[in-house]
């Protein structure tokens, strides 16, 4: 009591003054023990210090500046970043699943009995059908696509990838090969008999390739594509004109819109008719693919977007066949177009004709065998029985 303040009090003045002091100078601080006091006097009071400033403790930071708050700041920074990631990554996935559920499909590649087992790399069957679906009338006569109903095919190509490599084999339409249950006939006429279904068991057993996945697209979905990245750069080599195909293209480079890539990839005005139009066939194919799958256009959504829901909306495939399917086999034609793999045609023997088939072309059977022999035990496929373009 010599200092007039009661002594408890006089204490806790001196309590204040330490902590005051020690607030200026780092120190290790320490949890109490289980079942100890967290303050050095039992008769503290636990609220002292600046009650303006909030009166809060060392570790827990200046609540008017420093690092604490800034720790805070980072914290909510990460937060943000964190939740735009998971939103793109929904999108990115709701995306996908939206667009595979677009995709059209049917039951193509199904067993029967003596089907040839499954072969090493990968076998894709590609066709491009005459099926109007989707064009109305006066696209149909704008397009020179005449208005015959249900769906054919002109266009066959066997695409191959694995470790021999990536090929691409056009089948001509008017090769004369068995055709289950029908006799021997064209094999477009398999496809008009029994749709893709009968047309993949001809494929195979002609061949004696297993098919792993088919794709499918029409006239609608073609032309659509083809806009959507803006149209397929080619080089014409001749003038071509045939008022049957709504054509008329000067020779040279240029670029193809929808409606001119589809009359040229149908139309057969050339010396070797049919043999040249798959040549082109092949040429334009690998050139969309390459173009669809370049960086101006993935990057680009106002043409990445297009492609993705016309391609989708107008390819059928199997029912095993999902989006991340055909973006293998674009890659992969894409390959093949910039000279990684090899494009050709079945090997062709000769030609004849028959009643109720009409004029048609043979194999080479030696050749064709030695080829298809490589692509069923994926290795590269000899030279020698490579077509020339």
């Amino acid at each position: 009591m010599s200092d007039g303040w009661p002594e408890g009090w006089t204490r806790k003045e001196d309590d204040r003054v330490a902590r005051s002091r020690q607030r200026s100078v780092p120190a290790e601080h320490h949890q109490p023990a289980y079942g100890r006091e967290a303050y050095g006097d039992p008769y503290g009071d636990p609220y002292a210090g600046d009650q303006l400033r909030g009166g809060g403790r060392y570790d827990e930071g200046d609540p008017y500046g420093g690092p604490p708050p800034r720790r805070r700041r980072r914290r909510r920074t990460g937060r943000v970043f964190g939740a735009i990631v998971v939103v793109l990554l929904l999108i990115v996935v709701g995306g996908y699943f939206y667009l595979d559920s677009k995709l059209k499909r049917e039951a193509v590649l199904e067993d029967y009995p003596g089907r040839v087992a499954d072969t090493p790399g990968t076998n894709w069957l590609i066709v491009g059908s005459d099926s109007r679906e989707g064009l109305s009338k006066a696209e149909q006569k704008k397009l020179k696509t005449g208005f015959a109903s249900g769906r054919r095919t002109d266009t066959m190509m066997l695409l191959h990838y694995g470790s021999g490599g990536t090929s691409m084999v056009s089948l001509p339409r008017d090769s004369y090969v068995p055709i289950p249950g029908k006799g021997r006939n064209k094999l477009n006429a398999a496809f008009a008999f029994g749709g893709p279904k009968l047309l993949a068991r001809t494929v195979e057993e002609a061949t004696g390739l297993h098919i792993d996945h088919y794709a499918e697209i029409g006239f609608n979905g073609f032309v659509g594509v083809v806009d959507a990245i803006g149209g397929v750069d080619m080089c014409v080599k001749e003038d071509i004109k045939d008022v049957k195909a709504g054509l008329d293209l000067k020779a040279g480079c240029q670029t193809l819109g929808g409606a001119d890539a589809l009359g040229y990839v149908r139309t057969r005005k050339f010396a070797r008719a049919d043999l040249e139009r798959v040549e082109n066939q092949q040429q334009f194919f690998g050139a969309l693919m390459k173009k669809a799958a370049s960086p101006g256009t993935v990057l680009n959504p106002f043409k990445s977007i297009p492609l993705a829901t016309n391609a989708t909306s107008n390819f059928l495939v199997d029912d095993g066949d999902h989006l991340h399917h055909l973006m293998r086999m674009m890659w992969a034609m894409k390959g093949v177009s910039g000279g990684d793999g090899v494009s050709t045609t079945v090997p062709i023997g000769g030609n004849g004709s028959a009643a109720g088939v009409g004029s048609y072309i043979t194999w080479d059977k030696a050749k064709a065998t030695r080829l298809f022999d490589a692509l069923k035990q994926d290795q590269e496929i000899p030279q020698d029985v490579i077509q020339k373009k």
